[in-house]
């Protein structure tokens, strides 16, 4: 050991461990920052968890699947906490029903307009076709995306970059959007991250207020 210095983070790199604590690890520290800034937009825990860890990589140069071979532990239970939203959904039933009507009608127009914007922009840009069916499912939550990227032939690993991204820009700009447009009810503000941006949304509804006002677009 003594006569190689770098021995001991040689062994800890092959131990999935490494990588399952680190990426926790990680995460919490942002979402301290978040919380330390009122939870501001720009401080995202999911934005600067990404680059955090991609810089870790790097400079370790550590292959991708080395880094899964611990964060496939995270990303098993992204499937169990998408159903688990669920929950409260049921718990506010009464909240939802109260607004069937223009939830409905949300729902529909949002995920038209969240598709069929995307797509043309897509085309009109000259994309390829595996391109624009993996950009397609942006809006859906990333479990769901990578299915039905993959029932489209489309590139699953590109859509789940599709979504963070989709999740990320619209967690920063959707909110200060909303706020400055006056939209004060919850139903209205909790409602849009399932038609718009999946990704990352999710916690904001579950802070802001003590019941969820979020009503999940996707299964």
């Amino acid at each position: 050991m003594s006569e190689n210095p770098f021995a001991l983070w040689v062994y800890l790199s092959q131990s999935p461990l490494l990588w399952l604590t680190m990426t926790l690890v990680v995460y919490a520290g942002a979402d301290a920052v978040s919380l330390a800034t009122e939870r501001h937009p720009l401080a995202n825990p999911v934005l600067h968890s990404i680059w955090i860890v991609g810089l870790f990589l790097m400079l370790t140069d550590t292959s991708y699947p080395t880094y899964f071979a611990g964060a496939q532990f995270v990303h098993f239970l992204l499937g169990p906490a998408t159903v688990a939203l669920a929950v409260p959904l049921y718990e506010n039933r009464k909240v939802v029903l109260a607004a069937i009507l223009p939830m409905l009608v949300a729902l529909v127009v949002g995920s038209i307009v969240a598709i069929v914007s995307v797509v043309v922009l897509a085309e009109v840009a000259g994309l390829p076709r595996t391109v624009v069916l993996s950009l397609a499912p942006k809006s859906v939550t990333a479990g769901v995306a990578m299915g039905i990227a993959e029932s489209l032939g489309a590139d699953p690993s590109l859509t789940a970059v599709s979504v963070i991204l989709t999740g990320i820009m619209g967690a920063i700009i959707v909110t200060p959007l909303m706020n400055r447009a006056g939209i004060t009810d919850f139903r209205a503000r909790g409602s849009r991250p399932g038609l718009l941006h999946m990704a990352s949304a999710p916690p904001a509804p579950f802070r802001s207020m003590r019941w969820p006002a979020y009503f999940p677009a996707s299964p």
